[in-house]
């Protein structure tokens, strides 16, 4: 039985109801506990239960948000963030008030939570929290046009799904005007079911498309394997190599030949991280194509034909 408690919220979950029945009565037995039955809501997240399977969803929240903001009567834009847009802490003129931008872009971040399609452009402006600008209040409120118009997506997990992990890792190449650092983007897969998801600017400036691809993967592949323990931990094997695709050559063919090193000396342990996990059997490696590239949304603005 797994019991997550936040402060005087407790959900209860397992595969047999006689267990959770009698951890039920031991709470009760002394604590004073109000039984809400099936799990409907639970800070902010809005939960729905089928035979075929379970969605979250963080609509209440995201349409007050926008109420709150003033957006209810917007026109909805189509994406989070245009393909041209690249955000820069030079850009327009500071905010005389951040007061504001923080708070939506605080309420932005734990809806991404359910909405990994903002999570990209949440990031980017993140990192102009502390001295905010015109041009960055825009992009915020280019979000919450979008969230006008889907407020209701989510996650979902159908029942049928099986218990293969898989991922996706995926870079942007010296994004970053200011810093010219990279964007890492992954997401990881049990099943069908989108479960972590993550987009990020880079520690280091990368001196190559593929070395910042590599540090993606470097990423994925200690995301995957904490997935695997986890699994693990609640009694659900996972015997079978990790799939985990990318879709640059060069850093497919860093991880599989330990003998071509010459233009990668500079990635340092990155390399090893991920050909150890290899030669383990922890992960398989796959090319895919950008066209079918699902991380490619945490790196960067994409088209609607796309997003």
């Amino acid at each position: 039985v797994i019991l997550v408690v936040y402060v005087d919220d407790i959900i209860l979950a397992g595969p047999c109801l006689d267990d959770i029945e009698a951890v039920k009565k031991q709470l009760q037995s002394g604590f004073k506990v109000k039984d809400l039955v099936n799990l409907k809501y639970f800070l902010g997240l809005e939960i729905v239960r089928t035979p075929k399977g379970i969605s979250l969803t963080q609509r209440k929240f995201c349409l007050e948000m926008i109420e709150h903001a003033d957006f209810l009567e917007c026109k909805p834009a189509r994406t989070p963030i245009s393909m041209k847009t690249s955000l820069s802490a030079s850009d327009g003129t500071p905010l005389e008030d951040i007061t504001g931008f923080r708070h939506i872009l605080g309420q932005l971040q734990y809806l991404t939570s359910t909405r990994p399609d903002i999570c990209f452009p949440v990031q980017q402006l993140c990192q102009f929290q502390d001295c905010p600008t015109t041009v960055h209040l825009k992009a915020l409120h280019r979000i919450l046009r979008y969230l006008k118009g889907c407020p209701g997506q989510g996650l979902w997990f159908p029942s049928n799904t099986d218990s293969q992990l898989s991922g996706f890792s995926d870079s942007d190449w010296a994004t970053c005007p200011d810093s010219r650092k990279s964007i890492t983007g992954y997401c990881t897969f049990l099943g069908s079911s989108l479960v972590t998801w993550r987009s990020k600017k880079q520690g280091t400036v990368s001196r190559s498309s593929s070395e910042a691809e590599y540090r993606a993967l470097a990423q994925l592949s200690c995301e995957v394997q904490w997935l695997k323990a986890l699994l693990e931990f609640y009694g659900i094997s996972h015997p079978h190599p990790i799939k985990v695709y990318c879709d640059n050559q060069s850093a497919i063919h860093i991880a599989e030949n330990p003998v071509f090193h010459e233009r990668t000396k500079h990635i340092e342990v990155d390399c090893h991280v991920v050909r150890e996990r290899l030669k383990s059997g922890l992960l398989n490696l796959h090319h895919v194509s950008t066209e079918f590239q699902l991380a490619d949304i945490f790196t960067k603005g994409l088209s609607v034909d796309r997003g």
